[in-house]
C-alpha cells in the first residue's frame, strides 16, 4: 500500500485560504506545494467550522513520541549529574 505524503498544517490552512478565495485552481495548489490535489479537497471544511484553531493532528502524538524519546536521556543526565556529584565529593 502506497503511504500519502503528510501536508502541514499551516499548508493545509494556506492552501484552503486560497480555495475559498478562489485565487487558484486545485491543481495550480497542489503543483505548487508539491502534493496530491485530494488532500487540499479536505482542508476547506475544517477551516470554516475551527478557523486558525484547527491544528493537525500529528502534532500532539509527535510531541509525546519527542518527550518518549528523552525522557531516558533526561534519566542517563540525573545518573550522570549524581555520579560526578560522588566524584568530586559533593554527594547529596
Amino acid at each position: 500500500m502506497k503511504r500519502t505524503k503528510s501536508i502541514p498544517g499551516s499548508i493545509q490552512f494556506k492552501a484552503a485560504l486560497e480555495r475559498i478565495k478562489g485565487e487558484k485552481t486545485l491543481v495550480e495548489r497542489s503543483r505548487e506545494y508539491g502534493v496530491h490535489p485530494k488532500p487540499l479537497l479536505k482542508g476547506k471544511h475544517p477551516l470554516l467550522e475551527k478557523g486558525a484553531e484547527r491544528s493537525p493532528p500529528r502534532t500532539k502524538r509527535g510531541s509525546q513520541k519527542r518527550i518518549r524519546d528523552l525522557e531516558p536521556l533526561l534519566g542517563k543526565k540525573e545518573v550522570e549529574i549524581a555520579l560526578l556529584k560522588n566524584f568530586l565529593g559533593q554527594g547529596s
